[in-house]
């Protein structure tokens, strides 16, 4: 099998975008075939060398590698449609030679005007095929003045064209319904039916599997192929994803773009597990699956036709169960680009490091996703500013007390663990006689700056005794202050 991920380089890889690929890129894997990266990037006013970069460097964190493409080579390169212009011309002359499609000498404005009056009067805007009917001498006279055309093609008037879908089944177009679409604009730019057809025959694509909101080009490429003399591929069309709400997937459901995804930490195995379900399935219940398990499982026979949704709590669990399964120094790497994007932990800083690998496992339950992790550990890598919304378990006297009694009693452990920790402050608490979450509060606002942070006492010996007494004070100092001023 030799199938293609062929995107439009005018924006940001789309989420249903990285499926498609997926989905190509697993049936390559399993039948031992190509997985081939093409670039139609003939929209030239819109595809930008940022968006091409950006949809590789995607591909690439979800782990879809091309066997050929644009960087990799291949034999039938190059693999953007930009430097393939001669094969679309010449296969667009043939066309016109063997009489399957003729020069359009209507103008744009022209055009316009009729769809918006056929559309006042209810009537289909597609194209009147009025230039069909211009005798080949007269269109060559007309081109040899220099009148600019496009260059049509010459649908059928009668019968229809069957499309043959692997997830669909049979899907039937009359030919009467198609209008005589355009193959090369009137400055000479290939339009999109025209070169996908010539570049899949070109690179022998046997299968092409894309979204659904591509069957209706499907006959009107069909007919190409057919004018051609060429076997077409077997097609297959992706349902559309849609939110929760049952509408097609767009930024009111959250963001859509696949580089949100890897921005803010979530992994790739559980983006790769969680696309491959929208609108697939291995059984009626495994949810949770690795790529081998995938390539191993994945066929087109069992994907759905209907709407998939896109289940944005879904894809957060699940990339909760894949930061459980990680080892600790897995995830600590993991996270580590965040701390360094935050500014909290220097490339090299093996000492920070090691206190990272060590702070994982006590948060490895309290985050979702990575860039959860820079809130949480924050208070480890640099000094604290206590939240506004903590700053209450600081005032007051009793939550004075807790604090200077907290330093006593830490100043005189002679080992500064958490077990040492939790028992010196418990029985601190005990000898107060206050709740100890009432006690605890306090202390944890002063060491992390927030009521929020991983567990206490564990927090507190990965910061050291000496910061901890030093963070303490601090805060004391500062709630003094503020209570005299208050007073």
């Amino acid at each position: 099998m030799r199938l293609r991920f062929a995107p439009s380089p005018t924006g940001y890889l789309h989420v249903g975008g990285a499926r498609t690929a997926l989905y190509n890129w697993l049936l390559a894997r399993q039948s031992g075939g190509s997985f081939i990266l093409r670039i139609e990037d003939t929209d030239l006013s819109r595809s930008t060398e940022e968006a091409i970069e950006a949809i590789m460097t995607d591909l690439r964190w979800l782990g879809l590698d091309w066997d050929e493409g644009p960087d990799a080579g291949g034999e039938h390169w190059p693999y953007r449609q930009t430097g393939r212009y001669a094969l679309y011309h010449e296969a667009a002359l043939r066309l016109l030679r063997e009489g399957h499609a003729y020069r359009c000498f209507c103008s744009p404005e022209e055009l316009k005007e009729r769809r918006e009056a056929a559309l006042r009067e209810g009537r289909n805007p597609m194209y009147d095929r009025r230039c069909r009917s211009i005798p080949e001498g007269e269109a060559q006279r007309l081109e040899e003045e220099g009148r600019p055309y496009a260059l049509r093609f010459r649908v059928p008037e009668e019968g229809e064209t069957a499309v043959r879908d692997l997830i669909r089944g049979e899907v039937v177009f009359r030919n009467r319904e198609i209008e005589d679409f355009v193959l090369l604009r009137n400055d000479g730019t290939p339009t999109y039916n025209l070169a996908v057809v010539v570049d899949d025959i070109d690179m022998r694509i046997t299968h092409v599997v894309r979204g659904d909101d591509h069957l209706s080009n499907t006959p009107k490429q069909l007919l190409i192929y057919h004018a051609l003399g060429k076997e077409p591929p077997a097609f297959a069309h992706l349902p559309m994803i849609v939110g929760t709400d049952g509408k097609p997937l767009s930024k009111r459901h959250g963001d859509v773009a696949v580089g949100y995804y890897r921005e803010a930490g979530f992994l790739p195995e559980a983006m790769i597990n969680f696309l491959a379900l929208l609108g697939w399935s291995l059984d009626d219940s495994t949810t949770i699956m690795d790529r081998e398990t995938l390539v191993a499982n994945f066929g087109l026979e069992r994907v759905s036709s209907k709407p998939a949704v896109w289940d944005t709590d879904k894809l957060y669990w699940m990339n909760a169960q894949y930061i459980m399964a990680m080892d600790e120094e897995g995830l600590a790497e993991a996270i580590r680009p965040f701390l360094v994007r935050e500014g909290l932990l220097a490339e090299g800083d093996e000492e920070g490091m090691e206190r990272l690998r060590h702070a994982v496992p006590l948060i490895r339950e309290r985050i979702k996703v990575l860039a959860d992790a820079v809130p949480l550990l924050a208070f480890l890598f640099r000094e604290v500013e206590t939240a506004e919304d903590s700053r209450e378990f600081l005032e007051g006297d009793e939550n004075r007390a807790v604090l200077r009694e907290a330093g006593k009693r830490l100043l005189e452990l002679e080992r500064f663990d958490a077990e040492s920790i939790e028992s010196a402050l418990r029985a601190m608490v005990e000898g107060m006689g206050l709740k100890p979450r009432k006690a605890f509060q306090p202390i944890r606002v002063a060491v992390t700056g927030s009521k929020v942070s991983p567990p206490l006492f564990e927090s507190m010996e990965l910061l050291g005794r000496e910061r901890c007494l030093q963070r303490i004070a601090r805060a004391l100092e500062g709630s003094e202050r503020r209570g005299s001023r208050v007073r």
